[in-house]
């Protein structure tokens, strides 16, 4: 078993920047793949980002890259998602999940955490 707690959400204007992180505990693995995923209001969860828990392999999403980055924090088993010049669009549920391969695909992912609240104001 992986549990994953999400927090740094928050209420920011437009322009803002957040890093939302991600804390790994339990089983978790070298070749385990960490995805952050979104769920704007009312749409479907889509794939923002996801890296490899050795630190590679790191993927973004084409509607985010420039603006929102992935990266690995080693000594605090932590995932971070620094945004950027954040839009009212990126106002979402933010998660973070595990998954045993590289994947886009939420259906790949096995473990979730419960997802921290992102909303962007304009």
């Amino acid at each position: 078993q992986v549990q994953l707690a999400e927090s740094g959400g928050g209420l920011v204007q437009a322009g803002d920047s957040l890093r939302l992180s991600c804390a790994a505990s339990g089983r978790i693995a070298p070749n385990h793949y960490v995805g952050w995923f979104r769920q704007p209001p009312g749409k479907e969860r889509e794939f923002v980002a996801g890296i490899g828990w050795t630190g590679e392999n790191a993927r973004h999403a084409e509607s985010v890259k420039g603006r929102i980055t992935i990266s690995r924090g080693y000594a605090e088993n932590m995932v971070y998602l620094q945004m950027n010049s954040l839009k009212p669009e990126d106002t979402a549920i933010y998660h973070c999940a595990v998954s045993f391969a590289i994947a886009t695909q939420a259906y790949a992912y096995i473990y979730w955490g419960q997802g921290t609240q992102v909303t962007v104001s304009s």
